[in-house]
């Protein structure tokens, strides 16, 4: 019997295993070599790396490794660029947790839009922190 892995949405996987690849870049002295983008002989290297780490979990190593291109397709965007340098590898936590669980179609990647957005109001330390339930008592 075949399984079906459905591309049009890729399924959640989780935070620390996004996180786990961004941290091999940048303990591999790579993780600027995303602005630039990634060889091929590079991202085979951390797919053989996904295959390693995670073999007796097929779907899940796949649905990682189509996350992870989906992250460096978000990286050739000009605005994610300017992001990243601005605010550095804090935004590597953000990413990963966004990354992980952002529905995800594998022909049109993110949507980067949604991804930024978030990105931002997560990474943002000039802006006090939103609180998840919103205040109503009426001032006296």
């Amino acid at each position: 019997m075949h399984n079906v892995f459905n591309l049009a949405d890729v399924p959640a996987v989780d935070a620390s295993d996004i996180g786990a690849i961004l941290r091999l870049l940048v303990d591999s002295s790579r993780g600027l070599a995303l602005l630039r983008g990634l060889k091929d002989h590079e991202i085979r290297e951390i797919e053989d790396w996904i295959w390693t780490k995670f073999p007796d979990n097929r779907d899940g190593r796949l649905a990682i490794a189509l996350r992870f291109r989906a992250v460096l397709g978000v990286f050739e965007s000009r605005r994610f660029k300017a992001l990243f340098l601005e605010r550095g590898y804090r935004l590597f936590s953000a990413l990963a947790d966004q990354a992980a669980s952002q529905p995800l179609n594998v022909r049109f990647g993110f949507n980067a839009q949604r991804l930024l957005l978030s990105l931002d109001a997560m990474t943002d330390t000039s802006r006090p922190a939103r609180h998840a339930e919103p205040d109503f008592r009426i001032a006296a």
